[in-house]
């Protein structure tokens, strides 16, 4: 839709207006595809140019005449798309006007008229009659006279200026528009861009893992298909199961969410599939089930890998058939119900000790969306750590902090069995213990983040120098040294090694040599690390 405010305050329409109303002494006022006047011309404060415009509207059905007059030029550009123009004969006989539309990707959004005039060819005796027109209506004689007298007489040469004037007013309108749709358009572009990139729903990340997973998951967003999340603790499996559901037909059903974990047999069947008065001692009225809840919606099942093997028979049933039968119910009930499940463990070694029913584990790993654990996408940290940062400041009602270089070393170091889960409550920590401070420094990060290294290393120094000997010759101990501040240079880097010779103060030759001494290439890091 056009912002009509907006164009009127362009300076080059405000111009071409202020041209074409003092020189044919007219109004220039905009309507929408409806006929609906877009300008202040109905207000009460409205200062006319056009003598005669404030004549008629303050007649009793003045408002009406030109209504009238705006509706048959709507008709007029309806009837005939390929016209840009129209010079119309208004309400009032002899009296003319002129408007142009306005068309935006092929539709008729507006007008912009000029409007009133007379020709300058029109008689004594038009005029007479167009002035016993005014008066017949409830207009003084005098006002009627003068409101004729004061119309502009328009020339063949005047009319064309007005049709070039009114016409230039027009595409200045588009022009705008299309620049306005243009500028909203690359603005949209580049959020879905950044969006893409670094965020799904409320994930967020930017390692090459996690665009994988945002492009699977763009990929089976109008899929129906059941879904099996797999992933360790903390890695946002419901996060992901949410936003399966609300990029999916099913966006605007109920999205329901159970842990099979948190119960028993008995109290897991009766919350997924409820019961029925007096199945059972308490069972004091008709429970619906969770499957009943979700009806027409999604269901996401966490840690389905938990359910015995009764369950998982009855979760068979409702999976393949879409019924299930209440506890206590003889009488099944049918549903249609999208069912996304998640486990931490490994279904297939289950499946191996007889612990979970392959023909489950077919039924629900129709699609599979494997999530990486936080160590396998490190290049998400800093990103993480800022949102969660930006999100507890706001809610603790601080300025937004920062970590320091060395603290983020740390962090990078760790390798957050909990992953995100556990990354959000220490961020949450840090916020608290870091009080007015504007940064985080590292020794307010958690004992087992600060001291990974060391515990890891069992090396009896601590700081920079973690994992290296204290024994031993000295030239030894210096290319230990070497070996890791090349190392964790490299790491920090993301191995772009002209960054890290500049930090080092050497060349980028003398340290491609070392890297290749000591065996510090990309592949041979990761084996050793066991990412491959």
């Amino acid at each position: 839709m056009i912002n009509w405010k907006t164009v009127g305050e362009l300076h080059v329409i405000q111009k071409l207006k202020k041209v074409i109303e003092s020189w044919y002494g007219v109004e220039l006022f905009y309507t929408d595809q409806h006929g609906k006047i877009q300008t202040g011309l109905l207000e009460k404060s409205h200062e006319f140019r056009s003598h005669f415009m404030k004549v008629q509207m303050l007649m009793p059905h003045g408002h009406q005449y030109i209504a009238q007059d705006i509706e048959t030029i709507i008709d007029y550009f309806d009837e005939n798309p390929d016209k840009s123009s129209f010079k119309f004969s208004s309400f009032f006989p002899h009296v003319k006007g002129y408007a142009a539309k306005i068309v935006i990707d092929g539709e008729l959004l507006g007008t912009v008229i000029a409007y009133p005039f007379v020709r300058d060819t029109c008689t004594t005796d038009e005029i007479s009659e167009l002035i016993s027109h005014v008066k017949g209506l409830g207009v003084s004689d005098s006002d009627a006279e003068m409101a004729v007298d004061k119309l502009k007489k328009v020339s063949d040469t005047q009319l064309t200026y007005i049709t070039e004037l009114v016409s230039l007013v027009a595409e200045e309108v588009m022009t705008f528009h299309a620049e306005i749709q243009l500028r909203e358009e690359r603005i949209s572009a580049l959020n879905s861009e950044l969006g893409s990139k670094y965020r799904y729903h409320n994930m967020i990340g930017k390692s090459k893992p996690m665009q994988q997973i945002y492009n699977l998951l763009t990929r089976i967003a109008t899929s129906e298909a059941t879904i099996l999340i797999q992933g360790e603790n903390g890695t946002g499996k419901e996060l992901v199961a949410k936003a399966i559901h609300y990029h999916s037909p099913r966006k605007d059903s109920v999205f329901v969410a159970q842990n099979c974990s948190a119960f028993n047999d008995n109290l897991l069947d009766s919350e997924l599939f409820g019961h029925v008065k007096g199945a059972f001692t308490g069972a004091v009225k008709d429970k619906k089930g969770l499957f009943e809840v979700a009806n027409g919606g999604t269901l996401f099942l966490d840690e389905i890998g938990d359910t015995s093997l009764s369950m998982q028979v009855k979760l068979l049933r409702v999976l393949q058939e879409g019924t299930f039968l209440p506890v206590g119910s003889t009488s099944p009930k049918k549903v249609n119900v999208r069912v996304i499940a998640a486990t931490n463990k490994n279904l297939k070694e289950m499946i191996a000790k007889g612990e979970f029913r392959e023909d489950l584990y077919y039924r629900i790993n129709v699609i599979n969306v494997t999530l990486p654990s936080l160590r396998e996408r490190k290049d998400d940290i800093p990103v993480l750590c800022d949102h969660f940062l930006e999100k507890k400041c706001a809610d603790a009602g601080h300025p937004v902090k920062t970590i320091s270089p060395r603290a983020m070393e740390k962090v990078l170091d760790y390798n957050w069995p909990g992953n995100v889960r556990e990354l959000e409550n220490e961020i949450e920590r840090l916020v608290v213990l870091s009080g007015d401070s504007k940064t985080i420094t590292p020794d307010i990060l958690n004992p087992r983040i600060l001291d990974y290294l060391d515990a890891k290393s069992g090396s009896p120094l601590s700081g920079p120098l973690a994992g290296i000997k204290a024994t031993g010759t000295l030239r030894e101990a210096m290319e230990e040294l070497e070996y890791f501040m090349i190392k964790e240079g490299l790491r920090r880097c993301n191995f772009n090694k002209s960054k890290l010779a500049k930090e080092l103060g050497i060349s980028r030759a003398g340290l491609i040599q070392k890297v290749d001494k000591y065996e510090l290439d990309k592949r041979a890091l990761k084996k050793a690390s066991g990412e491959d």
